[in-house]
Formats: C-alpha cells, structure tokens, sequence
C-alpha cells in the first residue's frame, strides 16, 4: 500500500506502516525526527504528484481547537485566523480525497464540524490503545471503517494521579512542548497500520 503521513515531522505513523510492509512517506515543512522516507515540502506538491491508496493527515490545529477559544473564539482577538484555518483545512481534505482512495484527518477537539461542515468525527484516546493517558482526538474518516480499540487499559490509567493521566495537559512550557503534545501516540499509529493497512 502507498501510504502518505502528512503534516508529520515525528515520524510515529511513517514507521509504524513502513513496519507493516508499506511504502510510507512522511512530508512536513520541517525535517523528519526519525530516520525514513521523508519530504520536507508544502504537501500539495505530493497531492498533485500522484496517487496515493491512504493519506494519514496531521494538520495544524493551534487556532482549530476548543481549547484556543480565549484567543480565536468569536469575537476574540484571533477569530479572522480561526476562519483562515478552518478554510486552509477543508480544502486540503479535500484535496485529499481527490488524490487518494482512503483518507483519515486527525485533529483535537475542536470547530471544524461547526465552522467547516465536516462530518461527525469518531473520537479515539489513548487508553484504548495501551497508554495509561488520556487525549481526546479526533478522526475525520473518508473510506475507513472506525479503528478498534486494541489494548484498554482505562482503568489502569484511573488509578493513575490526573497530572500523570492528564500528562501533556500538564507539560511544563519548553521549546519542545508544541512538539510533544502533536506527536501521536505508538498505540494509536501501530492500530492504524494493522487495521487499515489490511483493507
């Protein structure tokens, strides 16, 4: 399968396929955290180059979730850059769907439905893929069944501190922070390549 992972630096979800037998590509504006095929470019030049049978997207969400409302809700100072990426986003999922048969968008919480009228996303967390953390994430889903929970450990995690379940919520501010909290979760991508990498 051809896989593209864009809007990915980390390189979780790349390898995670790549592992699974793929042809994985990652593109992002920055270089790849992690040795593998990688494009470091504006992805509407891959959309444009070929097709693909699965694109995996990872895009910027700052001004696109809820919680940025102080600062890009309606009527607060950022609001026309709200706008802006909502309209950048919809239009990539678009494009999206043209260049490949199967498409997945991941994104937090946030307005796209409301502001953009996508579809009802599915919601997935960590916990169900084998990492005692809670983050509340959605797939925007195009040709794809829902992904299967493939290790609960929820209520191992409850047992956990809400500050250790609850970890990149409570990250201190760092040049990294941004990085860390965007980078999916191994559980997660490895789900996705064992289930959709079958279809």
């Amino acid at each position: 399968m051809k896989v593209l992972v864009a809007c990915e630096y980390s390189g979780v979800v790349r390898d995670a396929f790549t592992a699974a037998g793929h042809d994985a590509m990652s593109c992002d504006l920055l270089p790849t955290d992690s040795k593998g095929k990688h494009f470091q470019g504006d992805i509407c030049k891959l959309l444009k180059a070929g097709q693909w049978d699965l694109i995996i997207a990872h895009p910027p969400c700052t001004a696109l979730t809820v919680a940025g409302n102080s600062t890009y809700g309606e009527g607060q100072p950022k609001y026309a850059e709200r706008l802006a990426a909502v309209e950048w986003t919809v239009s990539l999922w678009e494009a999206m769907k043209v260049a490949a048969e199967r498409v997945c968008m991941e994104n937090p919480v946030g307005v796209l439905r409301r502001l953009g009228g996508m579809q009802k996303p599915q919601y997935v967390q960590p916990y169900e893929h084998g990492h005692k953390e809670q983050k509340k994430t959605a797939l925007f889903l195009h040709n794809l069944p829902d992904l299967i929970p493939t290790d609960g450990v929820f209520e191992e995690m409850m047992a956990l501190p809400k500050n250790v379940r609850e970890r990149l919520h409570y990250l201190p501010p760092s040049p990294d922070r941004w990085k860390i909290r965007s980078t999916t979760y191994k559980g997660i991508a490895a789900a996705m390549a064992l289930q959709w990498g079958s279809l």
